[in-house]
């Protein structure tokens, strides 16, 4: 069998499970079994596939059909430009927490604490970007997440430059820490959304990553309320927010006290950053 048929037999599967985009995930999948870059698939597509590699494509190709996403069959998802390890313990980076990096790049840090870090894709950006007079502290519930953020950092080459802890948001944070810059990716999908999710997010992504089981401003109440015992004059609290929530954040920010509050959108217009700044004085 040729690589030709093998990616064609797999897109026809992939499309009979109702897959979005079969061809692209296809693709992807043949790429990481040979190893090779996906841009290279075309060039091999005339070569025949080794009997090993067919085996694990068509595995992949099974879970893929049962909507397994593609990056817990790689192990692997794209961030910012960078590669990270991702699985079944942490929410899958996406474009559009790029958007929250961009925002917390604009101005400059020294000290920065990232909330329910997860993969840690955010914090290790951040301080892969910043450069290495830039210090940072990822807290979360899950030990199982901060495992493969450590991992992350030390891919990234930042392990020495992070401490990750475990603990309810602000709780696991070192007794006399303080930032100047703070930021989360939230859970903010309500609870009576969450049947409405693709399946490749409701059924195979940590739910307590996804969900705060109400009405999905539960954590912004709590990470508001707190911040700005963490952060130093003039020091930043940003989030990330679902596309409806962002006046309902902003006023929560405000009411804790918080200035120079805004909403920033992401690249398709969409309210996805809500940030503030605590007061230099007073």
């Amino acid at each position: 069998m040729t690589a030709q048929e093998a990616l064609t037999e797999a897109i026809a599967a992939l499309k009979d499970a109702g897959v979005e985009d079969a061809a692209r995930d296809a693709r992807r999948l043949l790429a990481h079994v040979l190893d090779i870059d996906a841009g290279r698939v075309t060039l091999i597509l005339p070569d025949p596939i080794g009997v090993a590699e067919r085996a694990a494509f068509q595995r992949m190709i099974v879970e893929r059909c049962r909507r397994v996403p593609v990056s817990h069959l790689t192990g692997q998802r794209t961030f910012y430009g960078r590669s990270f390890e991702v699985g079944p313990d942490v929410l899958d980076p996406r474009p559009e927490t790029e958007t929250l990096v961009a925002e917390a790049l604009s101005q400059p840090f020294v000290r920065v604490l990232d909330l329910g870090t997860g993969s840690g894709c955010i914090v290790t950006t951040l301080l892969a970007e910043a450069g290495v007079t830039a210090f940072g502290i990822g807290t979360d519930v899950s030990p199982a997440a901060l495992a493969i953020a450590g991992r992350n950092a030390a891919r990234l080459g930042v392990a020495d430059r992070v401490q990750f802890h475990a603990g309810d948001w602000l709780d696991a944070v070192p007794s006399g820490a303080d930032f100047d810059l703070i930021v989360s990716n939230p859970p903010y999908i309500a609870a009576d959304e969450m049947p409405g999710l693709a399946p490749e997010v409701r059924d195979f992504e940590p739910r307590v990553a996804l969900t705060d089981e109400g009405d999905g401003l539960a954590c912004y109440r709590i990470i508001t309320a707190k911040a700005q015992a963490y952060l130093v004059r003039g020091g930043r609290l940003m989030v990330e927010i679902g596309p409806t929530q962002g006046q309902a954040v902003a006023k929560m920010m405000e009411n804790a006290g918080f200035a120079q509050v805004r909403i920033t959108t992401d690249l398709d217009g969409r309210d996805r950053v809500v940030s503030g700044e605590k007061p230099r004085t007073g």
